[in-house]
């Protein structure tokens, strides 16, 4: 069977790739060069990432889920630890804590805006917690002067989920450029893309090291700078580690991809803000309160109470591609039994309300103002009944 390269279930999908001619010539001095894995490319990589978020250190992996895995492994978490994590994420921020052997303990979000809920996060805190992972959903960021000042109190690591959120703001900073650990994904359909891949932002100089030898598979040295000394075959491995590096490829994207953030999150901002105003007034259909002014939007999510699969149908009967992010962790099968005798009313009400409408920076005006009529249309609709 063949498959197209893009199949056009909807006129207009919920999410898409802005990628062209400028990547595909950045990838071509890299095939021609024949140094495919982890070598100047990536470094460059991360010199413009660092630059770009006023960040110490940025450390390029393959994709944000080994971002948080490795990150979570560098600070020590392990069996007998607890990480305190929203229900209401993808199941990337749940995954790495089980791999370490250590115990997820789901909290609550805030219904208007689906962020970390930081008074059900104080109940949750034990003394076997080691981390928290604050998702920024949305791209909106978590109060992370309470998160920090709360890690303070209690001696816990706060390892920002970031994979909505690079371009973002909080309080005039940039994200990742200030807290313990910020995790970043550049998957095919966020803010910039590398085809896939992720990053770790940190200030500390020794866990930074670390977390580099850990994405090599705890080994001193990387390939490409012991070949630049005497004995090129010599290295050591110095500690557990994971063949998480990102390869030069996905790092030539990235640096072009980086070139062209501000009028990414331009685009994305204005799209936000014409659903904003169209959908403000409506009564079936409820937006997040979200700043956009420091949010870099990575998706556009609706609330629309017990209507949900009628809205997704009468969009889809349009062309109009819908989603659902995400469905909550803690009725999931492999992670229920986390959940059980600690109920998450708002998270489990909120995972039957929302839906994810378009955009990307290749929606055309038409197509937003097609996406804002059919929206508003069944809003009338549902005023009929």
């Amino acid at each position: 069977m063949n498959y197209s390269v893009i199949d056009p279930i909807y006129m207009i999908p919920v999410s898409k790739p802005c990628i062209g001619d400028r990547e595909l010539a950045a990838i071509d001095p890299v095939l021609k060069s024949g140094w495919l894995g982890l070598g100047p490319t990536v470094f460059n990589f991360e010199e413009a990432l660092k630059k770009y978020l006023g960040a110490k250190n940025v450390i390029a992996v393959n994709t944000g889920t080994s971002a948080l895995h490795i990150a979570l492994d560098a600070v020590g978490v392990g069996p007998g630890d607890e990480v305190i994590v929203p229900s209401m994420t993808f199941v990337a921020s749940i995954q790495p804590i089980l791999l370490l052997g250590a115990t997820p303990v789901f909290c609550e979000v805030q219904k208007e805006n689906l962020l970390l809920d930081i008074e059900d996060v104080r109940k949750k805190i034990t003394p076997k917690t080691k981390a928290i992972i604050p998702v920024h959903y949305c791209g909106n960021s978590c109060d992370m002067d309470s998160l920090l000042e709360l890690a303070k109190q209690h001696q816990f690591w706060v390892i920002e989920d970031a994979a909505h959120a690079f371009g973002s703001d909080y309080k005039g900073r940039k994200i990742g450029s200030f807290g313990h650990l910020t995790c970043f994904s550049f998957d095919p359909i966020k803010v910039i893309t590398t085809g896939e891949g992720g990053a770790i932002s940190l200030i500390d100089d020794v866990l930074a090291e670390e977390i580099r030898r850990k994405r090599i598979l705890g080994i001193d040295k990387d390939t490409w700078h012991r070949y630049r000394g005497e004995r090129t075959w010599f290295y050591e491995v110095t500690t557990t580690g994971y063949r998480y590096h990102m390869s030069s490829i996905n790092a030539a994207i990235g640096i072009e991809q980086l070139k062209q953030i501000e009028p990414f999150i331009t685009r994305r901002r204005e799209i936000c803000s014409r659903y904003d105003s169209a959908f403000s007034r409506l009564h079936a259909i409820h937006t997040l309160k979200i700043d956009w002014s420091s949010a870099a939007p990575f998706t556009y999510i609706l609330r629309v109470p017990g209507n949900r699969d009628a809205f997704m149908k009468a969009l889809a009967e349009q062309g109009i591609g819908t989603g659902v992010h995400y469905i909550p962790n803690h009725t999931q099968p492999l992670f229920e039994k986390y959940a059980i005798g600690h109920p998450l009313p708002i998270t489990t009400l909120l995972g039957e309300e929302i839906v994810t409408i378009p955009l990307y920076v290749g929606l055309t005006d038409g197509e937003v103002d097609q996406i804002i009529k059919a929206v508003c249309t069944f809003d009338s609709s549902t005023k009929e009944v």
